[in-house]
């Protein structure tokens, strides 16, 4: 699908908020359902994995892409240990 320009640029403002935070304890079922539940109410969503989670830029891309398969999204942009995910709404 293509991601209309509207949101990425949405994507991209500084005004976005980080509303989910992976912490040491990774990846789980609940960080999913929490990206699936926030996508519901929100659109677009904001989230930052620690660092010590993956290592390079290619871990934190495939990271963030299967989140994306997981929670049924699209992945609209990534930069370091961030993400923005949108529904698809």
């Amino acid at each position: 699908m293509n991601i209309p320009n509207s949101v990425k640029r949405k994507a991209l403002e500084k005004t976005l908020e980080i509303t989910i935070r992976v912490g040491k304890q990774g990846l789980n079922e609940s960080v999913i359902y929490e990206l699936k539940q926030q996508l519901l109410k929100r659109k677009l969503v904001k989230m930052k994995i620690n660092q010590g989670i993956a290592s390079n830029n290619e871990e934190r891309k495939s990271l963030f892409e299967s989140v994306s398969n997981e929670s049924e999204s699209y992945l609209v942009h990534q930069r370091g240990n961030i993400a923005v995910f949108w529904s698809g709404e």
